[in-house]
């Protein structure tokens, strides 16, 4: 498999962890997004909305959008629950990630530390933040009764909510106010075959 991606993003660096975590070893493309090279033509042939990440399966097929990802490779895994209640939790927790927490702790991230400021993030930028504590908050609500989100075990929803989680302070969160939180991201952290989000390892030409 190929991963095609921008070694930044939380939402490439879910897929890298299960992968990791799961022991499979994979190809990694990395596209500079910042300078549009997702929107070449090479790269819009794999993903016509011209987003990373990409998961390039050894068939040829082009799966696009993380939790897709995730998905994929965790069936038949201990990392997706057999039981249907559990499953639907999960599901439950990637739309929250997607909806409620990504759009609110990732964006004031990559723009204080990779993309820079302009005028109107600004002016978006406090509502973001407020947004994103509220979140944080849910989160914290939850991991106060459990060590995991699902199951009381690690789930693609952990993964998927820590990748941002964990480099919530490059957008400006205080995660000091979260002590659950912490906890947990350390949990996931010591994990066997954890990777950091700034692993290149499996980087190719």
């Amino acid at each position: 498999m190929i991963l095609h991606d921008y070694l930044p993003s939380g939402n490439g660096y879910k897929i890298r962890l299960l992968l990791s975590l799961l022991g499979q070893n994979y190809g990694l493309k990395h596209y500079d997004i910042v300078k549009g090279e997702s929107r070449s033509a090479e790269f819009l042939s794999m993903n016509p909305n011209g987003k990373i990440p990409v998961l390039e399966l050894d068939d040829g097929r082009y799966l696009a959008e993380s939790n897709a990802a995730l998905f994929y490779l965790a069936q038949d895994s201990a990392f997706w629950p057999d039981d249907s209640w559990q499953q639907a939790q999960v599901i439950s927790w990637l739309s929250f990630e997607q909806y409620s927490h990504e759009p609110n702790i990732a964006s004031p991230r990559f723009w204080l530390s990779h993309a820079g400021m302009t005028p109107e993030r600004q002016a978006q930028l406090a509502d973001k933040q407020q947004q994103g504590y509220a979140a944080l908050t849910v989160m914290e609500q939850h991991l106060k009764q459990q060590d995991y989100f699902v199951a009381n075990r690690l789930t693609i929803a952990d993964i998927a909510l820590y990748a941002y989680t964990h480099v919530a302070e490059e957008g400006g969160f205080d995660l000091q106010q979260f002590p659950a939180v912490l906890s947990w991201l350390r949990r996931i952290a010591q994990q066997n075959n954890y990777v950091s989000i700034n692993d290149d390892s499996a980087l190719i030409n």
